[in-house]
């Protein structure tokens, strides 16, 4: 055990460490406003950093120079850089130096609002800030907390989280029915009941929250516009009620993670209501483009929704993790994840949310600062900017696709995603892709639907200018001539 004086020659707070913090500031501006220079995609192979660094930690302190030389060293090389404007792979991930410096602050705080009591500034900004986004995407009043009644809004880690939490809200709900109408069933019976829904286009999270939530999770056909309509689900819903089953959750998707296709949640809505469904909104991606009023039609029905989620950090400048969760009535979620040990109780219970009962994790860190900060800094009307940017970059990269008669397009462009393809096979596609992630100078990523294989472009970093969309554009006629000259041969 290690006696007094060589823990007092111990100095965990070398006063060179903030001047280290200093640096690193300096360095992530560098880093950011230079990332268009960098290649996006990294071209190291599995297992490439373990060779790069010893084997086991240092017993003594190495320098804060020989640190900041690893970065570029070992971290850089193995870094896929999702701000570039080159970067047009899954969906967009929020940056800005508001949330950045949020983010510090937060972990400079270093609190775990897990209750009230916990930090109460923890607590109450999150409430206010979920009052203030819900207002800025025209949610109904029954989701705030200011309303006055039993809604309110929760930062969750992500859309998956949301997903299930909501799932689970109405998995409790369902089965204290159920235990009220046959006092006879068990938990298993009930349980082995259940069904959720969601389209075939739906994120493979929904699917998951159902494995994890131990229900099944009915997967439905969406219309030829990939849309989830209601008479679908209304079918397979009278089909499981015939069968013995208890229908209990549908996720409505507004914006699919494939095309970019919103579930026509003004007919799923009304059929979830009519048959007591808890009905859930998944708008991840494009729920931030709500801030815009010329795309609230795309959210019509949401008055009937028991749940609506989306992220800021994909598309509203908020750095990853910031989930936005709203319920109509929290109470169910709460009730099922209620523990309340003696330790965390505390003497305004009931007076404030306790997080802790809205979320699958215990610990959570001060997230709603992030919100603050974006929404102050930029004000609203820069943040719409933002979003219309996009849509009109997407536009600008649809217009030079249909410009070339070699290249068709898949579906209808919405929001800042553009799915595309060569006319031919999806071999041929397929190669394509190759060709232009081989060449390194831009990131995109596949999907299919209906057995039909396309390319995905999305519009993803804040720094993206028009001829950063014409430089994309480029790369993929310059891969599409070349592979096509090689199937000549």
């Amino acid at each position: 055990m290690a006696n007094k004086k060589s823990l007092e020659s111990i100095d965990m707070e070398a006063p060179e460490f903030k001047d280290f913090a200093k640096s690193m500031v300096d360095y992530i501006a560098n880093y950011l406003e230079n990332i268009r220079d960098r290649p996006v995609l990294p071209s190291v192979q599995p297992g490439y950093l373990e060779k790069l660094i010893p084997s086991e930690a240092p017993s003594k302190p190495e320098s804060w120079t020989d640190v900041m030389a690893d970065i570029e060293r070992v971290i850089m090389p193995g870094v896929t850089h999702w701000h570039s404007p080159r970067f047009h792979a899954y969906f967009p991930t929020a940056n800005s130096y508001p949330a950045i410096v949020a983010d510090m602050l937060s972990g400079a705080i270093a609190c775990i609002g897990f209750t009230w009591i916990a930090s109460p500034a923890c607590t109450e900004l999150e409430v206010v800030m979920m009052d203030w986004l819900g207002k800025m995407i025209g949610l109904p009043a029954e989701f705030l907390a200011c309303s006055g009644g039993k809604g309110g809004g929760v930062i969750q880690g992500t859309a998956s989280e949301a997903t299930l939490v909501g799932l689970l809200g109405a998995k409790a709900k369902m089965m204290q029915r159920m235990k009220a109408e046959h006092p006879d069933w068990d938990d298993n019976t009930i349980v082995s009941k259940l069904v959720a829904y969601c389209s075939n286009q739906a994120h493979s999270s929904v699917e998951r929250a159902g494995l994890l939530g131990g229900v099944q999770m009915r997967s439905l056909k969406a219309d030829d516009n990939l849309q989830l309509r209601g008479e679908t689900l209304e079918e397979a819903i009278k089909k499981d009620l015939a069968d013995g089953l208890i229908p209990f959750y549908v996720v409505a998707t507004l914006g699919t993670t494939n095309s970019c296709a919103f579930d026509r949640l003004d007919e799923i809505g009304p059929v979830g209501n009519k048959y007591n469904i808890w009905v859930h909104v998944d708008a991840a991606y494009a729920g931030s483009a709500f801030i815009c009023p010329e795309y609230r039609h795309l959210m019509a029905g949401v008055e009937t929704a028991d749940s609506f989620n989306f992220n800021p950090h994909k598309w509203m400048l908020v750095n990853f993790d910031c989930s936005a969760m709203w319920l109509k009535d929290p109470n169910w979620v709460v009730n099922a994840f209620n523990v309340d040990p003696l330790y965390l109780k505390h003497d305004q219970q009931g007076s404030a949310p306790d997080y802790r009962h809205w979320q699958i994790p215990l610990g959570r860190r001060f997230r709603s600062l992030k919100l603050w900060f974006v929404l102050r800094l930029y004000g609203i009307e820069n943040l719409q900017a933002h979003i219309r940017r996009h849509i009109g970059f997407a536009q600008q990269f649809e217009t030079s696709c249909r410009s070339d008669e070699r290249f068709e397009i898949v579906t209808k462009v919405q929001m800042g995603l553009v799915c595309f393809r060569l006319k031919g096979s999806n071999e041929l596609n397929e190669t394509l892709l190759k060709r232009i992630n081989g060449r390194g100078k831009i990131h995109l990523v596949p999907s299919k639907i209906n057995d039909t294989y396309f390319l995905r472009m999305a519009v993803c970093s804040r720094f993206t200018q028009p001829e950063d969309m014409d430089f994309s554009w480029n790369e993929v006629s310059e891969a599409a001539t070349e592979v096509l000259k090689e199937q000549q041969k």
